[in-house]
């Protein structure tokens, strides 16, 4: 243990901290009069919490204790406390308080950001509270609570019908999130919502646009839009008002290629009156702030996601930092009162003791399932994992209690790839025959397609890219047993049948983070390798695979990749030791890719591990958007 300059480079060669990290501490320190190990210190630090998705470091849960707080062996540095450490970052002109344009931000809670994260925070903050505190707009009783009564028909089985809360306060509100689990019916839910804004809209038709994180996602949005409009009660143009097409946030916002900027920003804002976001966990805070940067001054908003949920890969946890306070779950007096005046419904409401930002009355937690039995094993898995009781999930499913869900213990080194090999050749089945009939018969959009929609059947998702039951290495496995099959021949990079994940925004071909295509050759036409992907105009598109962005392939990807995706079954292989990447969040987010079957391989020991940790992301945001002046 030290305190010393030089116990930051130890902590490199360590693999604590990475070079980046190290510069920035040099570079913080050496515009310093004073206190340069101090500046150092808590330079490095909130490079590395950065890179691992935080807004901002903590001092108080830092000061006063070795670093990293976590290490159990091996070497580590000592914090100072946190008076002298806030009293030596304080006179150093790196840092500067909320407001100044310095490397470093020290807010009055003892938080420490660098300057572009908090300039992100603090715009969100302003962007949303902004709408939340809006007068409603468009309010006429009768007619709405005619739309309400006719789009969300009641269901007075299951008691208060949530989907029409949902509509009533997106129709009231400028900022609305819509969060729940798969098969909770968001999706329809918000489908509704378009038909009602509309249907309510004064003059011209509201414009309306989608988006999500992934084109994936994007993809899955755009379908479930165009089949739920054929179900919505409403005049031709009414629907014809509802859009079908969605875009990528980065698509939707214009992306500079080689730049962190757009072409959409406050200067030049999108021309939307609202803007609706699907799968908003995955989306890291500086991306929502550039979108909500973009958006006209009364431009609406409504986020549809899943609480519970994997945060972004980048950083912040934004979704969970709006929906995780206790007062997200309860509306406050005033709107209830409006909810029954202007919408015809009554909830339960709470008085607040402090007030608060409004907040909790622009959010909307979905309940029922219509995907899932409830006295399913995938129900009983998610019920299980949100309240921590994962070592019960193991017993019932071990003993065989569950049709849609099973568990088993994770086959030793020797007997994983014997065993392995019969779930990928099922699992891939409809995939081999779709490539079989491309082989026969040639390349048309009609089988690419069948083979896509085959691929999306099933899938193996894993908790870690490396090891033994890594991605990496199910992927090679895979291969080995398609080829042994005759289903592939995987002699080089490329062939013909191999499905790959882009990994890397490709802004010029218009390829997305988490696009998925398919390479294959058209043995009729006597072409070579071409790489297919879905799109949403177009239908199809080929690309020449020389010309793909950084890429992967897909028989297996990691849960976090995953997100965004469904598919009819999976099966989640779980490392046989505990890493610091498993979590609660991770195994509710690759069980619930599922629409109709999951088995888990794993250890019970790592399992329930996993289910009792929860990730959590540093950050402000949370604080500022529940109580004015935080």
């Amino acid at each position: 243990m030290t305190s010393s300059y030089e116990g930051l480079e130890r902590l490199r060669s360590e693999g604590r901290l990475e070079d980046i990290d190290l510069h920035f501490a040099r570079f913080s320190a050496d515009r310093c009069r004073t206190a340069h190990f101090e500046v150092a210190l808590a330079a490095a630090v909130l490079s590395a919490y950065t890179r691992n998705g935080h807004i901002c470091i903590h001092l108080d849960a830092l000061a006063g204790r070795p670093w990293p707080t976590d290490a159990t062996e091996g070497f580590v540095v000592m914090c100072p406390d946190r008076s002298a450490w806030v009293q030596a970052l304080r006179a150093n002109p790196v840092v500067g308080e909320p407001g100044h344009f310095t490397p470093l931000i020290l807010d009055d809670r003892s938080r420490l950001y660098l300057c572009r994260y908090w300039e992100y925070e603090k715009s969100l903050v302003k962007a949303i509270l902004s709408r939340v505190s809006a007068p409603f707009e468009y309010l006429r009783p009768s007619t709405l609570r005619s739309s309400l009564s006719r789009l969300f028909p009641e269901d007075v089985e299951h008691g208060t019908d949530w989907r029409k809360v949902a509509a009533a306060t997106a129709m009231m509100k400028r900022f609305c999130v819509i969060s729940g689990g798969p098969g909770t019916g968001k999706t329809t839910t918000v489908a509704g919502i378009m038909a009602l804004l509309q249907e309510q809209a004064d003059a011209s038709p509201l414009r309306i646009v989608l988006a999500a994180p992934t084109g994936k996602a994007a993809a899955r949005l755009q379908e479930a839009i165009a089949e739920t409009k054929k179900k919505l009660p409403c005049n031709s143009e009414v629907l014809e008002a509802i859009p079908e097409h969605a875009s990528t946030v980065h698509r939707l916002l214009g992306a500079v290629p080689g730049s962190p900027y757009f072409k959409h920003d406050e200067k030049r804002p999108l021309t939307a009156d609202l803007v609706i976001v699907d799968e908003a966990s995955m989306v890291d805070l500086p991306l929502l702030a550039k979108l909500f940067r973009a958006l006209p001054a009364k431009g609406r908003v409504i986020l549809l996601g899943d609480k519970d949920q994997l945060a972004s890969v980048e950083a912040g946890a934004v979704l969970g930092d709006i929906c995780s306070d206790d007062r997200s779950h309860r509306f406050s007096e005033e709107f209830s009162k409006c909810l029954e005046t202007y919408a015809g419904i009554r909830v339960e409401a709470c008085d607040m003791e402090e007030k608060p930002s409004g907040l909790q009355d622009c959010i909307v937690h979905l309940k029922k399932n219509y995907r899932f039995d409830s006295g399913g094993g995938i129900a009983g898995a998610v019920s299980a994992l949100n309240e921590g009781r994962g070592e019960e999930l193991v017993r019932a499913s071990a003993e065989g209690g569950f049709n849609d869900f099973r568990w088993r213990d994770l086959p030793s080194y020797a007997g994983f790839e014997r065993e392995l090999k019969p779930r990928i050749m099922e699992g891939y089945s409809l995939y081999r025959e779709a490539l079989e009939s491309i082989r026969r018969n040639g390349i048309s959009k009609e089988l690419v397609w069948k083979a896509f929609r085959a691929l999306d059947r099933f899938r193996v998702l894993c908790a870690l890219r490396e090891g033994r039951f890594g991605v990496k290495n199910t992927n090679r496995l895979a291969e080995k047993f398609l080829a042994e099959d005759g289903v592939i021949e995987p002699k080089g990079r490329w062939y013909s049948g191999k499905p790959i994940l882009i990994t890397k925004n490709d802004y010029r071909n218009h390829l997305f983070n988490g696009d998925v295509g398919i390479v294959l050759a058209d043995p009729k036409a006597g072409l070579g390798l071409t790489a297919w992907f879905p799109h949403q105009e177009e239908g199809v598109r080929t690309f020449a695979p020389a010309r793909l962005t950084e890429h992967e392939t897909v028989f297996a990807m990691t849960v976090h990749k995953s997100q965004g995706s469904e598919f009819d079954r999976i099966l989640m292989l779980l490392p046989d030791r505990d890493a610091p990447v498993l979590s609660r969040e991770l195994l509710y987010t690759g069980i619930t890719r599922a629409r109709t079957h999951v088995e888990v391989w794993g250890s019970p020991g790592v399992f329930c591990s996993a289910s009792s940790r929860q990730i959590e992301r540093i950050s402000g945001l949370r604080d500022a958007l529940w109580v004015h002046g935080s």
